[in-house]
């Protein structure tokens, strides 16, 4: 929604005041200029990145348009699934444990959290580290070491769609300057015509530039931008399950184990002590 409300306001606040000035509209419909722009663009973005990048590039559009962060819920769903594998495993003992991370997409557990279980490097992310726990001769440190390798490889990872796209907008303005001088290239070629027919050739070609300049920061580089936000939340996720678990295998009790993870959790999505206290005495609820 937010983004919608913005494209509205520039394009409002751009065409807007244009027109105000006493500018026609159809000058700035120049099709081919947004062939030569766009077409370059996504040209360079295709040779620049591998499929992979590419694909995940319009997931990460995807997930920027319709802000899909985590929000409050995911984060109680997620410190839940963690509360009652460490009570399991406090309780009951490492076997019972074992069974449900050997395969947690059949687990009655997991099926209780559909969100988590849908996102699938979350769910090995928890299992491989609750593996490492139930095996029993890794000591903590260790654990967490090999967790921040992981997790560098795994922000670099989700960030890839906004680097690639930053590098887009970055070359857009040059990509505009391009197509004005090919505008202007073919406005030299009618040098002889009259000054009207020669000054709307130029203006056209001009239109290069402002479209350059304009998509690159009015519509792929404020993209980009949400993408890294979006992405980086969803990272944290990843934080919130590292802080939990390192605090278990110090000796925390789950509930205790459970605050470390809280407190990683952006202000505005935390839940309160108290909603993650009912929502695990509950075993999550009904979803």
């Amino acid at each position: 929604m937010n983004f919608l409300v913005g494209f509205v306001i520039i394009i409002a606040s751009m065409i807007g005041g244009y027109v105000a000035m006493g500018g026609y509209i159809s000058v700035l419909w120049q099709p081919f200029e947004f062939v030569i722009i766009g077409g370059t663009a996504f040209g360079t973005f295709i040779i620049a990145n591998s499929f992979k990048t590419i694909r995940d590039t319009g997931a990460g559009i995807k997930e920027a348009l319709l802000n899909q962060s985590p929000k409050k819920r995911d984060h109680l769903d997620i410190l839940s699934v963690l509360y009652e594998l460490m009570r399991i495993m406090r309780s009951k003992g490492r076997n019972d444990v074992e069974a449900i991370i050997d395969n947690p997409a059949n687990s009655e557990l997991f099926q209780r959290f559909p969100k988590v279980l849908a996102n699938k490097s979350l769910t090995s992310f928890i299992c491989d580290y609750f593996r490492l726990i139930v095996i029993g001769n890794v000591r903590p440190h260790e654990i967490e070491a090999l967790m921040d390798e992981e997790l560098v490889t795994l922000g670099r990872e989700e960030l890839k769609p906004y680097a690639a796209l930053t590098m887009v907008s970055e070359a857009l303005p040059a990509l505009g300057i391009v197509a004005a001088v090919l505008g202007i290239i073919k406005a030299m070629g009618a040098i002889d015509q009259e000054p009207e027919v020669l000054g709307a050739l130029i203006g056209a070609a001009l239109v290069g530039t402002f479209l350059g300049i304009f998509l690159s920061y009015g519509v792929v580089g404020p993209i980009a931008t949400r993408i890294k936000g979006v992405r980086e939340r969803k990272y944290g996720l990843y934080i919130e399950v590292k802080q939990t678990l390192l605090a278990f295998m110090n000796g925390a009790a789950p509930q205790i184990a459970l605050e470390y993870g809280r407190k990683t959790i952006a202000a505005d999505d935390r839940p309160s002590i108290d909603e993650v206290e009912q929502e695990t005495m509950n075993s999550g609820g009904s979803k």
